[in-house]
């Protein structure tokens, strides 16, 4: 399959009979910029026990969910905490929420770039209720079906399915462009008219409203604004998927309060039913022409229904809610030389192609692709990932080989493998054009944000982004519509329980 094959290769290992070995890709040269190590493909990498314990039982989950979401580190520092006490980036640990929520929070951590893409072997990791973790909310959040995100790839509707996610985003293709530029063109005007007011203007606020728009009417040809959603379609959906992440958010409550409500126990689907009734009506009558398709693919039509909403506003519209203001802010702080050299970029491919941001304008802007690029590596917007052993293995690290037995629950943390300093040079600073050139070609296949290596296309026996490529697109887009438009901008950030709080300074308007 496209993933395994970007990213693992098996050797027959000796010191565990019946163990599958899970061995890295390497090659021949390294440069500054990729510092991957390089080491011989038949080199045999000494094992080691799996280090960490779980502690007793409760009490040791509750231990280390009170650390993850309240100690002095943040979630960043709970996981760096434990490679420091064990010096080891495979360990063993407890995943939030567990108690009264997850009936086993016990996970093997992989928390380094060489380890972490055996969770895209769908060959020996299966994907069943795991794309939330070590629970799964309740099916009465999603009609009553479980949805493709879900389903692991042996299941017989998950083909079925994700091609009708592929036709979704391709059936209206000649539309995305010239919706994005005119959503998010209106985007642009109502905060120059926020900064003229006030002095300054939520970028997030904004973009909630323009990208399930532009999302709508791109892929499904209707304004959600001019039906009976009005405009509460974001705040709907915002709550929606609160009321299936709580377990795993926290915001800013009282700790005992928010460890109780929030982490301890569900919340119930029956306070959010009146919403996402809404807004399945919404897509029962927007999405006619897809959930026909959908019926010709054996799907029934209500199960359509519910996995179009699902795609459309928890994975798309809730990927560009996190991912647009990170690349905003990430691109904010990289200051006014940066932004010149992406207008330039900008300016002139589209100055080349007769004025016309196309396909090909944007396949000639390589710093933009870049710069996108590299925000989904240093925060991409899923960072936790999970598949359940399906067999005796040895996962190896850069360092050592880790036997993990059959029905061990693994779990990768991104943000660990995407800033592994055995990969990245300068891990922790935004580089915009760190992809650029054969050096950053290379390095393409360590940003997997989408469940899978950037070098590899989705397919329908993996678990791979089904909306990979258009993701990056529509990122591409509104870094091409912000330098069309101005020479430079101003942010200030904060924290939000969704990504970042990104909020608008000065644009200063295109002047060449």
């Amino acid at each position: 399959m496209a993933t395994a094959a970007a990213c693992i290769s098996f050797v027959s290992p000796s010191p565990a009979p019946g163990c599958v070995v899970v061995r890295r890709q390497t090659r021949a040269s390294a440069s500054a910029t990729d510092r991957q190590e390089v080491v011989s493909p038949k080199r045999r990498l000494p094992l080691r026990k799996v280090p960490g314990d779980y502690g007793p039982p409760v009490v040791g989950a509750l231990r280390d969910r009170y650390e993850y979401f309240y100690g002095p580190g943040g979630r960043d520092g709970f996981f760096a905490a434990r490679v420091r006490a064990h010096r080891s980036t495979v360990v063993r640990l407890n995943m939030p929420p567990g108690p009264f929520v997850a009936r086993d929070p016990r996970v093997v951590a992989l928390l380094d770039a060489a380890s972490f893409p055996v969770l895209f072997d769908t060959s020996l990791v299966d994907k069943t209720d795991l794309f939330t973790g070590t629970f799964m909310p309740s099916t009465d959040l999603t009609g009553g079906y479980r949805v493709l995100s879900y389903l692991d790839p042996a299941e017989p509707n998950h083909a079925p399915l994700k091609t009708l996610l592929f036709y979704l985003l391709s059936h209206r293709r000649q539309h995305v462009i010239p919706r994005f530029r005119e959503v998010y063109g209106d985007l642009f005007g109502l905060m120059e008219n926020d900064l003229a007011r006030v002095g300054k203007a939520d970028f997030g606020v904004h973009n909630d409203a323009a990208a399930l728009g532009f999302l709508c009417q791109a892929l499904l040809g209707r304004d959600p604004a001019k039906s009976a959603l009005g405009r509460d379609g974001p705040k709907l959906i915002t709550k929606w998927v609160l009321f299936q992440l709580s377990p795993l958010f926290s915001l800013g409550l009282p700790t005992l309060v928010e460890d109780t409500l929030l982490h301890s126990l569900r919340l119930p689907p029956a306070l959010v039913k009146k919403d996402y009734d809404r807004l399945a009506e919404f897509f029962r009558d927007a999405a006619k022409s897809v959930v026909d398709e959908g019926e010709r693919l054996g799907i029934a039509r209500e199960e359509a229904v519910h996995n179009i909403l699902f795609a459309l506003c928890f994975n798309s519209f809730g990927g560009m809610k996190i991912l647009f203001p990170t690349l905003v802010k990430w691109l904010g702080r990289a200051g006014a030389r940066v932004h010149g050299r992406l207008a330039t970029e900008v300016r002139g491919a589209v100055r080349d192609n007769g004025g016309e941001v196309t396909m090909k304008a944007l396949a000639e802007m390589p710093l933009v692709k870049s710069a996108v690029y590299e925000a989904l590596r240093i925060e991409p917007p899923v960072a936790m990932q999970y598949g359940r052993a399906k067999r005796d293995m040895v996962v190896e690290s850069h360092d050592y080989g880790y036997e993990v037995r059959e029905g061990e629950m693994l779990f990768g943390y991104q943000p660990m493998a995407t800033k592994d300093p055995r990969v990245f040079a300068r891990p922790e600073e935004y580089v915009p054009d760190r992809f650029l050139g054969e050096d950053g070609a290379r390095l393409l296949r360590h940003v997997v944000w989408s469940n899978g290596p950037e070098t590899a296309s989705p397919t329908l026996h993996d678990k791979q982004c089904a909306g990979k490529d258009f993701v990056v697109l529509v990122a591409r887009l509104l870094l091409v519509e912000l330098f069309l438009r101005y020479d430079s901008f101003d942010v200030e950030v904060g924290t939000s329980t969704l990504g970042s709080s990104v909020t608008v300074t000065s644009l200063k308007k295109a002047t060449f």
